[in-house]
């Protein structure tokens, strides 16, 4: 069997976050300064969007409410309806800089249903075209994602900056 060397993987397996003393996503969520470096794409009042540093596929993205929960039970009507509303959003940006002809948007709630982070419930968004199960991936166990998180980072900021303006900066 052939083998695809990851090294990077190391300091994921091994639990060490560089800068991170406590959940990663509320490290993110308090530093909008350092967006670019995260691959954060947007922000709204209660959410923002991350691109996914260990993706399934190309632009697979994360809305993530700034509320550190683990289920959407203890967010309020006004947080619920923000994090529907940056899901379409960014499933809007998708399309305009991938035109992928599907979705899969879901959660892992708790850690026996998958959840990687169990603690701060987080929605994927999984862009899907016809043949993305491909040999790699069901043979070969890879999967191809084909171009850099910074570059898919600058063109999905730009593409929701001409679609939608500027987010605004988290106040949390």
């Amino acid at each position: 069997m052939k083998q695809i060397w990851a090294p990077w993987r190391m300091d994921y397996i091994k639990g060490k976050r560089k800068g991170f003393d406590s959940c990663v996503f509320c490290q993110f969520a308090r530093q909008p300064e350092d967006d670019m470096a995260h691959f954060v794409v947007a922000r709204s009042a209660h959410t923002y969007a991350v691109l996914n540093r260990y993706p399934y596929t190309y632009g697979h993205t994360m809305v993530i409410p700034y509320k550190h929960l683990t289920s959407t039970e203890d967010l309020s009507a006004d947080e619920l309806a923000d994090l529907m509303l940056m899901t379409n959003r960014t499933m809007r940006v998708l399309r305009e800089i991938a035109d992928p002809p599907a979705f899969n948007i879901g959660a892992n709630i708790g850690a026996a249903a998958g959840a990687g982070i169990a603690t701060h419930f987080h929605l994927h968004i999984v862009p899907r075209w016809n043949g993305d199960h491909s040999f790699m991936e069901c043979i070969g166990g890879a999967r191809a994602v084909p171009d850099t998180l910074s570059n898919i980072s600058e063109q999905m900021v730009s593409a929701w900056e001409q679609i939608y303006g500027p987010t605004p900066s988290n106040d949390c």
